[in-house]
Parts: C-alpha cells; sequence; structure tokens
C-alpha cells in the first residue's frame, strides 16, 4: 500500500505543473496556440565551426527540447554541481546530434561515416593541423570520445576508458598533437558506489571561531557527509594520454579541476581539489593544490597549496590574498605567470597598486620575478612576441578599464586606451591573434610590432555596426577598414588572413536569415562571397514589423525598445494594440552611458522560449528589450533611486507607443525572467501602470540574498533600507495588479531559490491580491523540458488574454506606495 501511494504522488508530481491551485483546476500539462507552438518548436539553423582558414567547416544540428521524462532522470545536486550518476558527466545540458562535413570551396557536403548511432555530441575541437577533430559523446551508462578525419569523413572511437565530465565538460580533452589527446578518465566504476548509510553517524555541524567568512547564496551545495563521499567518489578521475593506439595513464588518481598542457607540451598545469569539502561555496571554491607535472606525469614542481574560498572577501573587486590565476606564457616554450594582490586582495582600500604579474622558473627554487604591476585589478593578458603584449586592468566600482601595452623584453608598461565600462561607443575593439610556432593564439602585429587589427561590435548612436580597425600604437588612434552597411548587421566572426584582410562574417538584416561569408577586402565587390544558405525557421514571422524605437524618460535620459507590430496590422483602421513590454534592468554610473543605443535594429528576429515576440502572431504590440537603466551618479549608487528610477522607464515607455498610436496605454502588461522578474513585481508593487505581470524565476526578497546582489555590492547590514525598499516582499500587500509567476522547481541560480516565489505568492495572497504561482517540475533557472515551456507560454497566453487584451477599465499613470520613494 505503501509502495501504491508513493507510485500515484510521484506520478501526480510529473504530471501536475501548476503550484498550490484550487483543486478543481485541472493540472494537466497544456499547449499554447498553434502559431505560439510552431515557432517555439521550429528547427533552428544550424550550428557552424570552420577551421582557421575557412577550407571546411562543420554544421552541427542542435537536440530539440528534451521531454520531462528526460529530466526525471536520476541527479545528484552536490557541491555546486548538477551530476548524471549513471554516466560521470553533468546532468543537464544541450547535445549536437547531427554532424556534416562541407568543402567551402566546392560547396560539397558530406555525411560523416560510423558517427554513433544515438549522437548526443559536445564541445568540438579542431586537431592543431586542422585536418580532424574531436568531440565527446554521451551514452546512458558513459561518456565516449570521437575523432573526425576530414579527409575520410570517417569517424574513430578514442577512447577504451570512459570520461568523466563531473567538473563540466569544458575541458574534459585537448590536443596534445596530431595524433595524441589528453583526457580524464573514470577511475570507479559505479559498482564500486558507497552506498548510503542508513542512518547518519551524527548531526551535520557547521561552525565559526570568529573568523569572518561572508559568502554568496549557493544552491546544491554539500550537506552531508555521504554528499562529501558522492563528490570525492564521482569528481575523481584518471589523467588518461592516448595516441590512437592505447592509453597511458599520467600521473595518480586525483579530483582534477583544471588541466593545462605547456606551448611546448612538455609539461601539464594542474589544479586539483583538496579536503576538506567546503559546507558553504560550491566546488571551485573548495581547496586546491596546483602542480606542474611533466607530460609523463611526474611532479615537477607543486606551486602552491590554496585554502578554501570561505574566508575570502566578496566585494566584486576583492581577491584572494594569495597568488591566483597561474598561467602559460603562449608566446614561450614554458613559462608559468600568476597574480598577487598588493592590496591583501581588498578593492575597497587605498593602494598605489592592485595587482603584480609574477613569472615562475620550472627549475630549482628560484625567486619569482615581478614582471609589472597595475593601479587596478588585473584582468587579462594577451601574449604577443618578446617584445609586445596586451594587458588589460579595471575596476568594478568605478567601472573603468585599460588597455596597457608591456613589452616583456625591457618591462616597460604603458597605458594605450582606457574607458568607461559602460561606454559602448569609445570601445577600439579586441585584438586579432594568429597561431605561433606553438599552436598558441597571440597578437597579430604589423609594421614592426606598432600596428595592431582590432574588430569591435562598434556600437554607435546608429546601433551596432560592427567595424574591423588598423589601429597605430604609437599614435593611439585606429582607422576603419571596413564597417558593416545599413540595412544589415554583420559581425566578424574570425579573421583568416589579416595581412590579406580576408575574413568570415555572418550577415542578416530584418528580412535575411544570418548566414557566413568570407569577405576579402583586396576586391572592390561591395557584397561578400557566401559561403552558407540557411533559410528562415521561422516563417509565421514573414511579414511583422521591427523598429528599434528612441524615446525619452522624464528626467532626460534617452531610452530605446525594440518593438514588434503585428503582420499587415494598420493602426488607423484597427486602433491601438495591448502591450506587453518585456525588459531587465542594467545599473549605470553615468546618465550618458544609459542614454546610449545598444543593439542592432537590423538583426533579424529570432526566437528563443523565453521570448515576448510569440505574441505579436496573438495581436499584441511587444516591446522587447525596452531599456531600464539604473543610474547612480557621482557617491550615489544606483540602487539608492531604484524605485522611482523604474517608474520612469517604464512610465516612458508606455507612453511612447501610446503618442504612435500603436499602443493602448490601459492595456500593458509587463514581464521579465530572473532580475526581470523582479522589475516585474516591484513594478506592480509601486506603480499602477499596468493590467498584469508575468514574473518568472525571479527573487523578491533581498534580505535572502543579504551579501549582495546584481550590481549591488553593499551587504544588508551595510544597506539595511536599500535592500527593505528594494524588495517588492515588503510592499506585498500593495501588489492588486495580476500576477503570474513561474518558477523552475529546480531552480540553480544563485539567489533565486524557488522558496523566493513561494514566499511572495503567500504574501500577496494573503493580502488579498490576485496571483498565480506555478513551478514546472525538474526545471532549473533556464528551462528545458518540452512539456514545461509549452504549458508556460500556455499559462502566459492565458493570463495575457483574461487580464490585458480583454480587460475593462482604465488605469492610474501616477506612481502608488509613495513610502518607497
Amino acid at each position: 500500500m505503501r509502495k501504491r501511494f508513493y507510485a500515484c504522488f510521484l506520478s501526480a508530481c510529473m504530471l501536475g505543473a501548476v503550484y498550490q491551485l484550487p483543486a478543481q483546476d485541472d493540472n494537466s500539462y497544456k499547449t499554447p496556440p498553434k502559431e505560439i507552438e510552431e515557432l517555439v518548436l521550429a528547427k533552428p539553423t544550424p550550428g557552424v565551426s570552420l577551421d582557421s582558414k575557412a577550407n571546411w567547416m562543420i554544421l552541427m544540428e542542435r537536440s530539440s527540447f528534451p521531454g520531462v521524462d528526460e529530466l526525471a532522470e536520476p541527479e545528484l545536486r552536490i557541491a555546486g554541481l548538477r551530476i548524471d550518476p549513471n554516466n560521470f558527466g553533468p546532468s543537464r545540458g544541450s547535445h549536437i546530434t547531427g554532424l556534416q562535413i562541407k568543402n567551402i570551396q566546392t560547396k560539397e557536403l558530406s555525411a560523416i561515416k560510423d558517427l554513433p548511432k544515438n549522437l548526443r555530441a559536445g564541445i568540438l575541437q579542431w586537431s592543431p593541423d586542422e585536418t580532424q577533430f574531436a568531440f565527446t559523446n554521451t551514452e546512458a551508462d558513459r561518456i565516449d570520445l570521437y575523432r573526425v578525419n576530414i579527409a575520410e569523413k570517417k569517424a574513430y572511437k578514442v577512447n577504451t576508458t570512459p570520461l568523466n565530465a563531473v567538473l563540466g565538460n569544458f575541458g574534459i580533452f585537448s590536443w596534445l598533437d596530431n595524433h595524441t589527446i589528453l583526457y580524464r578518465g573514470v577511475v570507479n566504476g559505479l559498482q564500486q558506489l558507497p552506498p548510503k548509510p542508513l542512518a547518519p553517524k551524527g548531526p551535520n555541524i557547521q561552525e565559526s571561531k570568529g573568523k569572518q567568512g561572508a559568502s554568496r547564496t549557493y544552491e546544491d551545495l554539500i550537506r552531508t557527509a555521504y554528499d562529501e563521499t558522492l563528490f570525492e567518489f564521482y569528481a575523481t578521475s584518471q589523467l588518461i594520454k592516448n595516441d590512437f593506439t592505447k592509453e597511458t595513464k599520467i600521473g595518480i588518481p586525483a579530483i582534477y579541476s583544471r588541466i593545462s598542457a605547456s606551448p611546448d607540451k612538455n609539461y601539464l598545469l594542474v589544479s586539483k581539489i583538496n579536503k576538506p569539502f567546503s559546507y558553504l561555496v560550491p566546488a571551485n571554491g573548495f581547496p586546491t593544490t596546483i602542480e606542474v607535472l611533466t607530460v609523463n606525469g611526474e611532479s615537477k614542481k607543486v606551486l602552491a597549496t590554496n585554502p578554501s574560498s570561505e574566508g575570502n572577501p566578496i566585494g566584486f573587486d576583492d581577491v584572494p590574498a594569495y597568488a591566483r590565476n597561474y598561467s602559460w606564457r603562449e608566446d614561450e616554450p614554458a613559462t608559468l605567470t600568476y597574480i598577487q594582490a598588493l592590496d591583501k586582495g581588498l578593492g575597497r582600500t587605498k593602494a598605489p597598486y592592485r595587482d603584480a604579474l609574477y613569472a615562475v622558473s620550472l627549475e630549482g627554487n628560484a625567486t619569482p620575478k615581478e614582471l609589472f604591476k597595475t593601479t587596478m585589478r588585473l584582468r587579462n593578458i594577451e601574449w604577443g612576441n618578446n617584445q609586445l603584449a596586451l594587458v588589460y586592468e579595471g575596476m568594478t566600482a568605478t567601472r573603468r578599464t585599460r588597455i596597457n601595452t608591456f613589452n616583456p623584453s625591457t618591462g616597460a608598461l604603458d597605458s594605450l586606451f582606457e574607458r568607461s565600462t559602460n561606454d559602448a561607443y569609445s570601445d577600439i575593439g579586441r585584438p586579432v591573434t594568429v597561431k605561433n610556432s606553438f599552436g598558441k593564439d597571440v597578437l597579430f602585429t604589423s609594421a614592426g610590432n606598432t600596428q595592431l587589427l582590432l574588430t569591435s561590435q562598434g556600437s554607435s548612436p546608429e546601433g551596432d555596426m560592427p567595424f574591423i580597425q588598423s589601429y597605430s600604437i604609437k599614435e593611439r588612434k585606429g582607422k576603419i577598414l571596413w564597417r558593416c552597411q545599413a540595412p544589415f548587421y554583420e559581425t566578424i566572426e574570425d579573421v583568416i588572413d589579416p595581412e590579406k584582410l580576408i575574413f568570415v562574417t555572418v550577415r542578416q538584416s530584418q528580412t535575411e536569415v544570418p548566414n557566413y561569408y568570407i569577405r576579402d577586402l583586396r576586391k572592390k565587390s561591395l557584397a561578400g562571397t557566401p559561403i552558407t544558405n540557411f533559410t528562415n525557421p521561422y516563417a509565421l514571422l514573414e511579414g511583422v514589423k521591427k523598429q528599434k524605437i528612441s524615446y525619452k524618460r522624464a528626467d532626460g535620459i534617452d531610452l530605446t525598445a525594440d518593438l514588434y507590430l503585428p503582420k499587415n496590422y494598420d493602426a488607423a483602421k484597427e486602433g491601438p494594440l495591448p502591450v506587453i513590454i518585456w525588459a531587465y534592468p542594467r545599473e549605470y554610473k553615468s546618465a550618458a552611458d544609459a542614454a546610449q543605443v545598444r543593439g542592432s535594429k537590423y538583426m533579424f528576429t529570432r526566437i528563443n522560449y523565453g521570448s515576448p515576440i510569440f505574441w505579436v502572431t496573438q495581436g499584441y504590440a511587444v516591446m522587447d528589450n525596452a531599456e531600464m537603466p539604473i543610474v547612480g551618479e557621482g557617491s550615489q549608487e544606483p540602487n539608492d533611486n531604484f524605485i522611482p528610477q523604474l517608474y520612469l522607464n517604464a512610465h516612458a515607455a508606455i507612453q511612447a507607443v501610446a503618442k504612435m498610436g500603436v499602443g493602448d496605454s490601459d492595456r500593458v502588461a509587463v514581464g521579465g525572467h530572473s532580475y526581470g522578474a523582479f522589475m516585474t513585481a516591484n513594478l506592480l508593487a509601486h506603480t499602477k501602470l499596468f493590467k498584469a505581470g508575468i514574473a518568472r524565476s525571479g527573487a523578491y526578497n533581498r534580505t535572502l540574498t543579504p551579501f549582495g546582489f546584481q550590481a549591488e555590492e553593499r551587504t544588508y547590514w551595510q544597506a539595511p533600507d536599500v535592500y527593505y525598499k528594494m524588495s517588492p516582499f515588503s510592499y506585498a500587500d500593495s501588489i492588486k495588479t495580476p500576477l503570474l509567476m513561474i518558477h523552475g522547481e529546480a531552480d540553480d541560480n544563485p539567489g533565486t531559490f524557488p522558496i523566493q516565489s513561494e514566499r511572495l505568492f503567500n504574501a500577496v495572497k494573503g493580502h488579498g491580491g490576485t496571483v498565480r504561482l506555478v513551478y514546472l517540475p525538474f526545471e532549473a533557472h533556464g528551462y528545458a523540458g518540452k512539456e514545461n515551456i509549452l504549458h508556460m507560454l500556455w499559462e502566459q497566453n492565458n493570463w495575457l488574454e483574461k487580464y490585458v487584451k480583454n480587460a475593462k477599465g482604465t488605469i492610474n499613470s501616477e506612481p502608488q506606495g509613495k513610502k518607497a520613494f
């Protein structure tokens, strides 16, 4: 009887997507209108991977939405990870389900022989000479490694030992040379899995002995001694070298979180996770040993043994006080560098220098050599040669970033360019790289190391117009060599030959699907040569009118939004439409930066499961990417005036479409996901601008994220008034506008625990508000299951039809709840 009850209960949980509904409600899965269903299930265009010379192209078909039954498969949630206990890999993620090879010169498209029968491929990697590529393939009980010979169009299985991807697919394997691949292998089979004790040996205890240990809110942490046992069992791996004839074990089994071969391939830089495992931070914060091994597995040098990150400072500009970011210099055979904080890792303290970069010798115990110091946090280094590297530094608090030139031979560090991280208009771009003799990407330079080649997204008052430019280091100015032209949006994907200025782009327009082109600037033709011919997967959106509209909020800040209007819509005949505003707030330290135009009006409309654009097929005017800047200039932080600025943004958006005659200001819905959901609940709590709101996977009580959230660095105890006023939970008694809340019941995002939605639902319900809470079974922060996604869209459509399109009466455009202003 007990077993029967459990089976019925489990079945009900899997079938019932709606949480806390009246008993008479039908809890079975529903589907949205056929236009929405057809769009969300449309097969997307293939993914593409090109070799560096654009001779060969791999076309990758992506997996469709899995069924809820697949999401319901066993899953371990420990150490901040989600593990498939049957195959030593991640339990969630999309896969490649089809692979083809295209000869770009002849345009011949070829199938690949001997691929796995049920292909579920992971990340692809080209061999150094690009005559092969390798990929992982996930089976129900193991992960395998395959390589494909381009000339033969044939796949070969590489491994005997199953691969271990518990700590993620990224870095699970790498090419050492054209005939050798290094990977992490499973050590223990499932038959050796330690059994779970029927009863614990004692209580679970955590203790603090007076040392500060603030941490963010994380999901899926280790909670019990058995969790520790499981993590160690599943995460332990063996490094294996495979020359396509045999497997050779490298070193001893350990919990390898990172493996990086030196440029000359003679050494391996490894990071190994140690005990004790933390109960407060995920696996990437566990104690770690950083060591150099020879390529045969002997220990060459132990570089550091670092503690858990539990006690590290948590400010946005804070870093550990110990050495961090060990990495190889890409322009030398086997030179290691690391970063050392010079301000004890505390970004808010005054210090002439923040960081220093050191080089460490692999031989003996020589003192590490200081290469340079930075006045801001050292973010990245682009190595070039023995006379030039680019050094990136910046500070989150001031929103400043700087690019320096560094001469490794002389030690000279000189500022090249500086800007605000919010000022996209002045971004000069990223440097073009080429392969050096070690096969590593290094800076492309010309004119005796005095010229760089840069590609940029080309932000401007006209929107993003990507470009490529030559940049004079001496004169500190660039010359644009090519820029995309209206009415197209064309991005630079890869530079094939920087000397001859041949590069690959992806071009699209409002009516043209994104396709790949080769451009040769030596030719005068304005049009590039197309190398793909993808067609529109969203035929139902043909004829929909898209425009990027501009408008001002009451304090003068310029705003934009992407406005979509139904096919054949005539405002003069049909009148204004019901409106959906979808947004995500962002913080700025400058009103001028906040007013910059983002995105491009020439982009082709692509749609994903979370998009509001579906409703343009249902007779709505849709405002997507409606700008919601929150500005705090000078000594003020943006969140000091969060609520008033939300009102200004929302009011301006509504008035913009109303003045155009296309939007009915009395029939407007607002919605968003994550921080957009937080925005939605706040707008409903503090204004009467809307007929309804849709809030997906949000956080609504900021006291539950007390050590900071989003761009808020201050803790609850430092700014309690800000936390209180920004929490819509504090004003749940004022939420009378109908609110639809949707949440993945297995949300894994820090801060947006499902209890956030449960508590707000109960608070609004308890004060007589109109509210509905839908928990999607087995879903994380982003949703994946076909049934869940279709049901989510059905819920949203019903809510909009009932409370917005067919609503009666006018709304008050004035803010409410002035106690929060």
